[in-house]
């Protein structure tokens, strides 16, 4: 919608680039895993896999009536995640906490979120919230203990595992690792993608 405004815009306008995004093609776990580069990057996925497994993490998808109960428990996994280290100040504020409750409940309903939560031994260990386009889906944010970081489980690939499982569908064309351009996610060979900014401006406002 944007750039069919763009495009007919009579006034100043301009494009600026903006951050990063990596994406994967919206396949099953297992066609991200035949994407890696080697025979040996593929067994050493399928091996956290199986460990998953093994230690008997369990998922299930929160329904509506228990999205803010999730939330807040993400919330406070994102905090132990991320204790004594660098963290993004804003998540661990009250008025980003009513945010994220006020904003992921709606889209949940409404079916343009997914909030997972994983369980080990009865107990909630990570809570993911997956956003959901007509034609993209994308983790957002997530809180993990560290006890699944003690016992050597792949977050990373418990959380891109279960995302793979709201897609198959078929519905999505693209499963979005969202802004950033970390390492790890140039593991699964994504394709980057780059933002935009779109600035439209009347003839007499366009010096400012």
């Amino acid at each position: 919608a944007a750039e069919r405004v763009l495009a007919r815009w009579r006034g100043p306008r301009h494009r600026l680039d903006d951050s990063l995004c990596l994406e994967l093609p919206a396949v099953p776990m297992a066609g991200l895993v035949a994407r890696l580069p080697s025979g040996k990057s593929q067994q050493r996925v399928r091996a956290k896999l199986r460990k998953l497994d093994r230690l008997g993490v369990q998922r299930h998808v929160v329904p509506p009536d228990g999205v803010d109960a999730a939330l807040a428990r993400l919330l406070e996994l994102h905090r132990l995640q991320w204790a004594g280290r660098r963290v993004t100040p804003e998540h661990l504020r009250p008025r980003f906490r009513a945010h994220l409750a006020g904003a992921v409940g709606p889209m949940v309903r409404a079916g343009d979120a997914v909030v997972t939560e994983f369980r080990l031994d009865g107990e909630v260990v990570a809570v993911d919230v997956t956003l959901m386009s007509p034609q993209v889906a994308g983790g957002y944010l997530y809180g993990a203990h560290p006890r699944l970081r003690e016992l050597r489980a792949d977050v990373a690939v418990m959380l891109l595992d279960a995302c793979t499982t709201h897609t198959k569908d078929g519905a999505h064309a693209t499963l979005s690792l969202l802004r950033g351009d970390e390492p790890y996610k140039h593991h699964w060979r994504p394709e980057p993608v780059v933002n935009g900014r779109l600035l439209l401006a009347r003839r007499r406002t366009a010096p400012l």
